[in-house]
């Protein structure tokens, strides 16, 4: 031992305790030095197939294509097609070594294919890293992404953001087990009570590809309906794919598939499962070891092997459309995958969408319903309160709640909870006919007219004044809000009722269940609990709240939230009964009463296609600041069949406020314009907004434009 060996013993055994805590501290909290990516200088490259066709993580349209790179010899084992990468980009051709580019910056990026040459003349850049060997894009989700990007006039590597998850290291060195046999196709069970649900369960489980379009009866056998479509398409020897709007319906459903088929038969794929359970569950899906996932959003791109049976539960819900370019719809989505595939496609839900109503009227998917004796066993009492028994209801002008409101309230807290649902804030009201309620729509396109400061009315949609505007159904010249009544609070109802205990459930907090003792249960549509044994009765409040909202959709949402609400009260013959506040002449409100959502879609299907609306036509929004938009809308080569409404001003952000979905950046002035095609144009139009937005960022457009397709809210 030298004898600086000994002194530096000696010196760390008389070091104070306090000097060897603090470096053992410093030691624990020191971060593990990273290797960085080789740039590969000189190494030789692979013997077979040296190029490798990468797909670059960069979400612009005008590098919407794939890149070469060469693969050195020490990757050549891992760089399989489907893998993450690291990529140098954005080199250029001046940074050339030795035949090769070197420099730029790192990437992430995915191996699409392994080629023998490429077809770029100059030279090279080696690929930089394989990030892992795991295969996480196959040729199937590759062509299902593209075809979405396709179709939204996005860029490929924004569809994959939402199609892979981030990676997480600890999940994927986890292997899978070997996936469990198919279980033995179910028992028709509850589907008996609809006309061909027997059928469609025997066509899953003999390997048939059916479609339905699926009108679910009220009460909570839904789920378990799921889950036997579920098991007679794994009876069958395939996959199945569940994809809900909520995690709630996904627990839902998830639990019923445990009841049915055991734990461990199926994956959940949500947000709030956290980064590492996701992957870990979504590798589970993509090695085969799970055959049947259940999810939000997200899940609609799931790798599930031998597809045999996509279902879509309530898609109507804002839920179903993703806030992230290029904004693809869960429906859209899996009607693509039931046609690339050839599998099984069920549309599900207590209402019935115009979009649904169209998949049933091209014969593309079949109806699958109750006859009226099973709606009417089914679903509870409903009772309207409209304008006329306001006026005349001494009780509304004094407590601003009707008296067959407080009735329907007091019959049911005798029996059980009694659920309120009350309009979210911030519902803006569009203009009608006073005198029979039609919606004031511009002579022009037949957009919603919107009041302005001044009084005068304008268009939502192409910005048109009407100065002298008058009723096409009945003449009348006269004009009204359409959110009017009384309107009803949560507190209200609890001081009317001070002996009963009062549980809210909204954004702050979500009730996933109550209990079956006598509660007024306050929520917001859809935070709805599930009460245990269904609701005695629902009042369902402020219906102008919703029915007056400057969209399209008012209608059709209003009663989807309605019948949503409705399906958890007992049925008639329990005493179930639902009182809401609305007109009862107008259209959704007499589709409640009847508990026909299909003649309502049918009829809105109807109405759209004589106007020109969506689905019948196709629609894209474009908006961004007055110059810039104008400018793309000139250089865009539009299909000759298609028709520009507008430009209108997009409400701005208030300052403290959180940016709107598709609203400008605070202080800033955007404009919208919405492009209309007739069907058979809509890949024309998306293709010709593609190549638009692609040139102006090849030139280095600074001004941001936002396309959406199909948008769901246009006014």
């Amino acid at each position: 031992m030298s004898s600086e060996n000994g002194q530096g013993e000696g010196g760390a055994e008389s070091a104070p305790p306090e000097q060897l805590a603090l470096i053992r501290e410093a030691v624990r909290k020191a971060k593990a030095p990273k290797a960085k990516p080789r740039t590969w200088r000189g190494a030789a490259l692979a013997k077979e197939l040296p190029v490798a066709r990468v797909l670059v993580d960069k979400g612009v349209l005008h590098l919407d294509r794939y890149f070469d790179y060469a693969v050195p010899e020490e990757l050549d084992e891992a760089a399989q097609p489907g893998v993450r990468v690291r990529v140098r980009f954005g080199a250029g051709g001046r940074n050339v070594r030795d035949g090769r580019r070197e420099g730029g910056g790192l990437i992430d990026g995915f191996v699409v294919e392994r080629i023998a040459e490429s077809d770029y003349s100059g030279p090279l850049a080696a690929l930089a890293q394989v990030v892992s060997p795991e295969p996480v894009l196959d040729a199937e989700l590759l062509g299902l992404a593209r075809a979405v990007a396709d179709r939204y006039a996005g860029s490929l590597a924004d569809v994959l953001q939402l199609a892979v998850p981030p990676r997480h290291a600890r999940a994927e060195a986890r292997e899978s087990t070997p996936a469990p046999p198919p279980p033995p196709a179910p028992a028709p069970g509850t589907w008996q009570r609809y006309g061909r649900g027997a059928d469609f369960l025997a066509s899953l489980a003999s390997g048939g590809a059916p479609r339905a379009v699926w009108t679910a009866l009220p009460g909570p056998q839904w789920a378990e309906e799921i889950a036997r479509a579920v098991q007679a398409t794994l009876a069958s020897g395939r996959g199945a794919l569940v994809v809900v709007p909520a995690g709630r319906p996904a627990a839902r459903v998830g639990a019923a598939l445990t009841a049915l088929l055991g734990e461990g038969q199926h994956a959940v794929l949500t947000a709030d499962a956290g980064q590492e359970r996701r992957y870990r569950e979504w590798l589970a899906v993509r090695r085969g070891a799970v055959r049947a996932v259940v999810g939000t959003r997200a899940a609609m791109f799931a790798p599930v092997r031998n597809l045999g049976l996509v279902v879509v539960w309530d898609d109507g819900d804002a839920g179903h459309s993703d806030d992230n370019a290029p904004f693809p719809h869960v429906r859209e989505v899996l009607e693509l995958r039931a046609s690339r595939d050839r599998c099984g496609f069920l549309l599900g839900g207590w209402s019935c969408t115009v979009e649904a109503a169209q998949l049933v009227e091209s014969g593309w998917a079949l109806p699958l319903v109750a006859d009226r004796d099973q709606v009417r066993a089914a679903a509870p009492l409903v009772r309207t309160v409209g304008d006329g028994d306001l006026a005349r209801d001494e009780a509304a002008r004094a407590a601003r709640l009707p008296t067959l409101a407080w009735q329907t309230v007091r019959e049911g807290l005798r029996h059980g909870p009694v659920l309120v649902q009350v309009p979210r804030r911030g519902y803006v009201p569009r203009m009608a006919c006073a005198q029979c309620r039609a919606p004031a729509r511009c002579r022009h396109c037949a957009g919603p007219l919107q009041a302005q400061d001044a009084g005068e009315l304008r268009c939502d949609w192409c910005g048109r004044g009407e100065p002298a505007w008058h009723c096409p159904a009945c003449g009348g010249f006269r004009l009204r809000a359409q959110i009017v009544g009384a309107r009803r609070t949560a507190e209200e109802l609890g001081r009317a009722f001070p002996a009963v205990p009062v549980r809210t459930s909204g954004r702050e907090q979500v009730l996933d269940t109550v209990s079956e003792a006598p509660a007024l249960v306050v929520s917001t549509p859809g935070a709805e609990p599930v009460a245990e044994g269904g609701y005695a009765a629902a009042l369902l409040l402020d219906g102008w709240a919703m029915l007056g909202r400057p969209d399209l959709r008012a209608g059709e949402d209003a009663l989807r939230r309605w019948l949503a609400a409705a399906a958890l009260v007992r049925p008639q013959g329990a005493g179930g009964t639902v009182a809401v506040v609305a007109e009862p002449t107008l259209r959704p409100v007499q589709a409640l009463v009847r508990w026909d959502p299909v003649g309502h879609a049918v009829r809105e299907l109807a109405e759209r296609a004589e106007l020109g609306f969506p689905p019948v036509s196709r629609m894209a929004a474009v908006s961004g600041a007055p110059e810039a938009l104008a400018e793309f809308l000139a250089a865009a080569q539009l299909p000759h069949d298609a028709q520009v409404l507008g430009p209108v001003p997009v409400p701005g952000t208030e300052a403290g406020r959180p940016r709107r979905a598709g609203g400008p950046p605070p202080g800033e002035h955007w404009e919208r314009a919405l492009v209309r095609v007739p069907p058979g144009s809509g890949a024309a139009l998306a293709a010709a907004l593609k190549t638009a937005q692609a040139a102006r960022l090849a030139r280095g457009g600074s001004e941001p434009i936002r396309i959406r397709v199909d948008p769901l809210d246009i006014g």
